[in-house]
């Protein structure tokens, strides 16, 4: 088959004539399968099963600080949860806060406290003009929906192969004062799986920044989850907080984890580090939100991952699940798609997502054939602040949650789907 742009009229109709009786064969077969979002499978689910066993009517619920885990208090969480999390943050458990059961909760909630009190000594965020955040795109929509939600404007920059596009970065938050943010997921980010370099760490501590109280919110969502069943050096990130310190500014990052892809989510453990000033500032700010989080939850999540090589253990069988999935995206994209040369997609070494770019102006069109077809994805646009790809071209494929059959159902659907859009945007 040749390319599609190197096609006659005549040959690419007749492509799309043969791609529209292969459609409707799939419609036929009144499908309904789901590559919406990024949710563990059963499978996955199943390997913490054994955490809802740890603590049994006669376990001991003290913690080893001699907390009773049943009653109130310990608002920064309880010693051997501080330092099972502090393995996901890269960080001392000095400086991190426990908190509920979600990272997005946490990131919420810092964002509001910075709007309503300030932060490092400096006035609320709200009493200014505006507030302006830099958002790296192709992106996380959840992000995206806390700016949105609490009125701040977001400026779209480019992910680069290691990282967000730093001279872009650096021009922005040295001119404008408002620019108080930047999302950043530094390791296998979603939906692309890029890992930061260490320059790019570096430049993000060490650069002018207008805004005294500039914020860099370090989302280590998916740290541990690797494809591989060891992270390779290529894979390790350096530490934002030891580069904020080397570079004068301790105070410019906020560090966030949770164990929702890890154990349960929604019934998982959620962290934030930061510099000692920092949290200092965050528990004296939310002594009037709360009295202390589920310290019997932090407690058997302790027991049940332990430490840092725990977690790694378990999370190899995480990976068990996930390779052959991942492999499937590639081999079926790669087969289906790559003669006519109508696409480019990630193929990341971590992480839950797969990022895909058809021709400009077809994501919307090829997200709506595959949902007339039963296949659910993640809506085009998702990746970008408002929902607004300039493109339309940017599809994040969450292969995770399918069973292996299903998947590779819904794979067949999705490039058929691809390849009609493509075929016609060329007609047009």
């Amino acid at each position: 088959m040749a390319r599609y742009a190197d096609m006659t009229t005549e040959e690419l109709r007749a492509e799309l004539a043969r791609l529209q009786d292969e459609y409707a064969a799939y419609q036929a077969r009144s499908l309904a399968l789901n590559m919406a979002r990024g949710k563990p499978s059963s499978e996955q689910l199943d390997l913490s099963m054994p955490l809802l066993g740890v603590l049994g009517p006669d376990a001991d619920l003290t913690s080893e600080d001699g907390t009773d885990c049943r009653n109130y208090g310990v608002l920064d969480g309880i010693p051997e949860a501080k330092r099972l999390m502090a393995a996901f943050l890269d960080d001392d458990p000095d400086n991190v806060i426990v908190l509920g059961s979600s990272s997005l909760t946490a990131m919420y909630d810092a964002v509001a406290r910075c709007l309503d009190f300030g932060t490092g000594g400096h006035e609320p965020w709200a009493r200014g003009e505006r507030v302006r955040w830099l958002c790296p795109v192709p992106g996380y929509d959840r992000h995206f929906a806390i700016c949105e939600a609490l009125g701040i404007e977001m400026i779209p920059v480019p992910m680069e192969e290691h990282g967000p596009d730093m001279d872009l970065v650096e021009r922005l938050v040295a001119e404008d004062d408002t620019v108080k943010g930047i999302w950043c997921v530094p390791k296998y980010s979603n939906p692309g799986g890029i890992t930061y370099s260490d320059e790019v760490v570096r430049r993000l501590a060490e650069m002018e920044c207008a805004a005294p109280d500039f914020r860099i919110f370090w989302d280590n969502a998916y740290a541990v989850h690797h494809l591989s069943d060891d992270e390779a050096e290529q894979d390790r990130v350096l530490d934002i907080a030891d580069a904020c310190v080397e570079a004068g500014v301790p105070d410019r990052y906020l560090k966030f984890a949770s164990t929702s892809k890890v154990t349960f989510p929604g019934a998982g453990v959620a962290a934030m580090a930061a510099s000692p000033e920092i949290v200092a500032e965050t528990l004296a700010q939310m002594g009037s939100q709360a009295i202390g989080y589920d310290k019997i939850n932090q407690l058997r999540h302790a027991r049940f991952l332990r430490d840092a090589e725990g977690v790694a253990a378990h999370m190899a069988a995480h990976a068990a699940i996930l390779r052959p999935k991942f492999a499937l995206v590639q081999e079926k994209l790669a087969q289906s798609l790559a003669e006519a040369d109508v696409a480019t997609w990630s193929d990341p070494r971590g992480g839950y997502f797969v990022s895909f770019d058809g021709l400009p102006g077809t994501a919307a069109r090829t997200v709506a054939l595959a949902r007339e077809a039963g296949v659910v994805m993640t809506g085009a646009g998702a990746t970008w602040p408002y929902g607004r790809d300039p493109e339309d071209a940017n599809i994040r494929i969450a292969p995770t949650l399918p069973p292996l059959e299903e998947l590779d159902e819904a794979l067949d659907v999705f490039t058929c789907c691809a390849k009609m859009a493509a075929a016609e945007a060329l007609l047009a």
